[in-house]
Order: C-alpha cells, then sequence, then structure tokens
C-alpha cells in the first residue's frame, strides 16, 4: 500500500489531442483536492503516453526507470496510447501503479485510489462518451484552448495503430460540444481548436433534428460570443465535404489554415498504405480549396520510407511538395508498429535510405515554409497573443495563419491586436503593432 497522493504531474507526449487528455486529466486530480507539482516532487506521476512514433513502449519504460532514480518511489499511472495497447504487461513489466486508456481515464482518480489501498488498477475500457461526461468543467483555460470533438477511426491505415488504440469513429453529440466550447471561453478561450483523429468526420444531430457536418457545427460554435477563431485538426482527404470547404470563406472566424495529411505523392505507395484518395484526387481537392479561400495556409503529414518505396515513389513526393507549396508540413521516418499490416511487408527500406530521403523532404517542405512566411512581410492582420517571449517585452502570438509572430507591445496574453509583418525567418515573423483591437 502506498499513501494517498497529494500532489500530481502529468506529462504528454505526442498529439494535440494527447495535449488535450492531458489537461482533462489535470483538471480531475485538482477536482479531487490534489495539487499540481513538478516531476520531481509530485506523488503522483502520470504519463499520458504516445504510440504513434517507433520504441514508444521502450520510451514509456525508459522514463519509468528515470522516476524511480534517486531512491524515489512516486506512484506512476501509464495513461494514454501504449497504456491501451500494452495493457497488463506494462504492469507485469515495470510494476507500475496505475494504466488506464485514453477512453478510459475520467476514471483515473478512482483507479489512483485503489492503487493506494494495493489494489489492482487497470482500465482499458472503451466507452467514449461515459469519459466526456464525467470529466469535470473547464475553469481557467489558455487563450488558444483545445476541443476534442470526435475520436477513433475507420481508415484502418496499413502503418497506423489508431483504430487498436483509439477505437472506432466517434462523434460527440453537438450539445455537448456547444456546451463544453461556451465553457471554455467563459474560462478564457479566445480561439478553439476542436481536434479529432479524423475531425473532419464528425457527424452530429442539430438542435432541430438536422444532420450536420462538421461546417454545421462550425457555424454554430461562430455564433458564441467571445469566441474570435475557430480551427480543426487533424482532417482526412476522403471526409472533406464540399460544406467545410464553403465555410472556409463564409465563415469570418474560421482561420485560412487547413492541415490534410497525405502521407505520400506516390499513387503505388499511396495504395499500399490504404489511403482513400490518390495524388491527382488530393491536388485536385487543394485546388477547390484554394478557390474558395485564396490566401488559405496549406500544412500535411508525410511519411517517408513506407515498405517498397522506391526512389521513383520517394521523387514524386517530392514533386507534389514542389505543386502544393505548403506553409508548413510534419515529415516522418516510417516505423513498423507492432500488429499493422505494414509491419509485416516485404521491402522494408534501410535505416539510411530513410535518413537520406527524410533530409531531402525537410529541405523541400522548410524552403516552402520560409518562402511562405517571406510572402507575409508587409500583410497587416491580426494576431492571438499566448505567451511571453524570451527576450525584455516581447510577446509571442499567432497569426491567422498559423505563424508564430514575435513582438514587443503594451498589450497582455489573450488580446487581440492589429500587427505589420515586418520580417520572416524560416520558422516564425516578427511584426509591429497597428492599432489594439477589443480584447
Amino acid at each position: 500500500m502506498k499513501p494517498a497522493p497529494k500532489t500530481f504531474h502529468v506529462k504528454s507526449f505526442g498529439c494535440q489531442m494527447n495535449m488535450y487528455d492531458g489537461d482533462r486529466m489535470s483538471e480531475l486530480m485538482s477536482a479531487e483536492g490534489m495539487s499540481a507539482a513538478d516531476a520531481d516532487s509530485a506523488d503522483l506521476i502520470v504519463l499520458n503516453t504516445c504510440h504513434i512514433r517507433e520504441r514508444a513502449t521502450e520510451k514509456v519504460y525508459s522514463d519509468i526507470g528515470r522516476l524511480r532514480k534517486h531512491g524515489r518511489t512516486p506512484m506512476i499511472a501509464v495513461a494514454g496510447c501504449v497504456a491501451q495497447a500494452e495493457g497488463a504487461e506494462i504492469v507485469r513489466r515495470a510494476k507500475v501503479d496505475v494504466v488506464v486508456g485514453p477512453q478510459a481515464y475520467h476514471n483515473l482518480p478512482e483507479l489512483v485510489a485503489r492503487a493506494a489501498r494495493g489494489e489492482a488498477a487497470l482500465d482499458t475500457d472503451m466507452p467514449v462518451e461515459t469519459k466526456f461526461g464525467a470529466l469535470p468543467a473547464r475553469r481557467r483555460v489558455p487563450p488558444s484552448a483545445f476541443l476534442t470533438v470526435q475520436e477513433g477511426c475507420d481508415k484502418f491505415c496499413t502503418y497506423c495503430v489508431v483504430p487498436y488504440t483509439r477505437g472506432a469513429e466517434v462523434s460527440r453529440p453537438w450539445a455537448a460540444i456547444v456546451d463544453e466550447a461556451k465553457a471554455l471561453v467563459d474560462a478564457g478561450a479566445k480561439e478553439i481548436t476542436l481536434l479529432g483523429q479524423n475531425v473532419n468526420a464528425w457527424e452530429g444531430e442539430d438542435p432541430a433534428g438536422r444532420v450536420q457536418g462538421l461546417d454545421g457545427l462550425i457555424r454554430a460554435l461562430a455564433d458564441i460570443p467571445g469566441l474570435a477563431r475557430i480551427r480543426y485538426t487533424t482532417s482526412h482527404p476522403n471526409d472533406m465535404r464540399d460544406g467545410l470547404i464553403r465555410a472556409h470563406a463564409e465563415v469570418e472566424k474560421l482561420m485560412p489554415f487547413l492541415h490534410l495529411p497525405v502521407q505520400a505523392g506516390s499513387d503505388r505507395i499511396l495504395k499500399a498504405m490504404n489511403r482513400s484518395h490518390t495524388r491527382d484526387s488530393y491536388l485536385r481537392l487543394l485546388d477547390r480549396v484554394r478557390a474558395m479561400r485564396p490566401d488559405i495556409a496549406l500544412s500535411g503529414d508525410f511519411i517517408v520510407g513506407f515498405p517498397g518505396e522506391t526512389e521513383a515513389d520517394f521523387a514524386e513526393t517530392l514533386s507534389l511538395v514542389d505543386a502544393v507549396g505548403y506553409a508548413q508540413a510534419f515529415s516522418f521516418k516510417y516505423s513498423p508498429r507492432p500488429g499493422t499490416p505494414a509491419a509485416d511487408m516485404a521491402d522494408q527500406i534501410a535505416p539510411e535510405v530513410m535518413d537520406e530521403r527524410l533530409q531531402r523532404l525537410q529541405a523541400a517542405i522548410n524552403r516552402d515554409q520560409e518562402a511562405f512566411n517571406v510572402a507575409s512581410v508587409g500583410r497587416r492582420c491580426q494576431i492571438l497573443l499566448e505567451r511571453k517571449g524570451k527576450l525584455p517585452g516581447q510577446l509571442i502570438g499567432k497569426s491567422p495563419w498559423l505563424q508564430s509572430v514575435h513582438l514587443v507591445a503594451d498589450a497582455a496574453i489573450g488580446d487581440l491586436i492589429d500587427v505589420s509583418i515586418e520580417a520572416a525567418w524560416p520558422n516564425s515573423v516578427s511584426g509591429v503593432a497597428v492599432t489594439r483591437a477589443a480584447a
């Protein structure tokens, strides 16, 4: 038996949905009367894990070992996707106190109490709505907040573990989302990013009983007083409907930014990945988006070195990057995930080949990102101030196109201010305040 913990620390890895889940777990612990602390002193450490990247499981075990150094014996809870995938194996191998999957973390206080009594504390069930219904109200949030509206995935890309760790696609009900969005605004949010593994697959009934897609939900959220900006991520090309494309032109609060992963530029590789789009259909989709919102900033995801990828296949990925001109993009080396079809495919690519291709791809992405930023110089826009910078008096905010904007201004975190962008760098821009907008 261990004493019931009085302090906690949540360490989240991976995607924005994990960041959201980590914040909600912190709120759960606070609602139980526990206080947040740093990892070196907390009685309870929650490792909110991600299972997407290579060696994710081993990294969790390494973290557990580090937490137990110097004679410390905090209560350790492993949450998230590694917890879902490994289950009781984590308890057996690492002797952790609590294991809880991403759809069951609303039970974390009860599991911690069980562990303190010396009882088994493992929960990897997947009742999605039970989780959201049991979470505490939002009280204080940053100016830019996350809101999960959809979880799970039915696409079964051959490289991906999400359908196995997060479950099937489930959309949260309209009323629950709107209520949480209003609570976020009341708690200080000026911008809300809607989250989902396939967020644009969200579907639900509005108060009139009409079936709505994500665009309908966005239009309703735009009516919330005090909410200035709306974003959403991550989208799937297969679920990018006409209504959502139109919303980018018609809903002023919907920011001109779209993250739409493509993963590869070769149709042969896309088919092997079980992606439901082709190179041509993806490019035509982006043409439609740009026709509706010409200033939109595009972002994407790429996997380099998928099994069987030839130099010719990779060249098609580079040419797709050239054709799109991404404002930013994320690129990764393929890593086999146990239990996925791609892990057993022939023609696995040598690590050194993947390394070299990734360097070439990232050079092209960085080139286009810097070009996008340079093209912003002279543009006037409104930014949302999110945090202090490293220099005296410096503030950092986000432009409508999700650029980090550095400036010195007589303003406060959470303010929306007009700026003129004066200079650009590969990863950010700087600006000068022009006028002070109403907060």
